[in-house]
């Protein structure tokens, strides 16, 4: 097996750090939307915990990613880091990443039931095909 090249691992490094930070200031506004809410159903509350979850996740996301592409750059004046901490940091990325992808949309599946029933049908199908979708595109690498 070829070894992964120190450019690439920053550069998916980047991508993801910049992806979670979009994702994680959604999460964040949904997260304080939520919170605001006059509704005292169930659901809010999950959705919001959902959300919090998401903002969280992605928050460390963005760090870890951020820390990646600084460790790796080559002009860094500490060289390339050690192999044991670029394995655990990439490792957190990818699980932090995952969990706030699906805890978002474990929110916005959510988000329908504070409306109504057939809305909540509607967002969580919808959720729970981005999901489906979201799991074969990482099965598929």
């Amino acid at each position: 097996m070829q070894p992964v090249r120190a450019e690439f691992v920053s550069e998916i490094g980047r991508q993801i750090a910049a992806l979670s930070a979009f994702l994680g200031g959604f999460a964040a506004t949904f997260l304080g939307i939520l919170l605001q809410s006059p509704n005292s159903r169930r659901h809010v509350g999950w959705a919001a915990g959902a959300a919090a979850i998401a903002s969280a996740s992605f928050m460390i996301a963005v760090i870890g990613g951020t820390v990646l592409v600084i460790v790796l750059n080559p002009q860094a004046p500490h060289g390339a880091g050690a192999p044991e901490f670029l394995a655990w940091v990439r490792k957190a990325i990818v699980v932090t990443f995952m969990l706030g992808i699906y805890s978002n949309l474990l929110s916005l599946g959510l988000s329908g039931w504070i409306r109504s029933r057939s809305l909540g049908i509607v967002t969580s199908v919808a959720a729970l095909i981005a999901a489906i979708i979201v799991s074969l595109f990482v099965t598929s690498q």
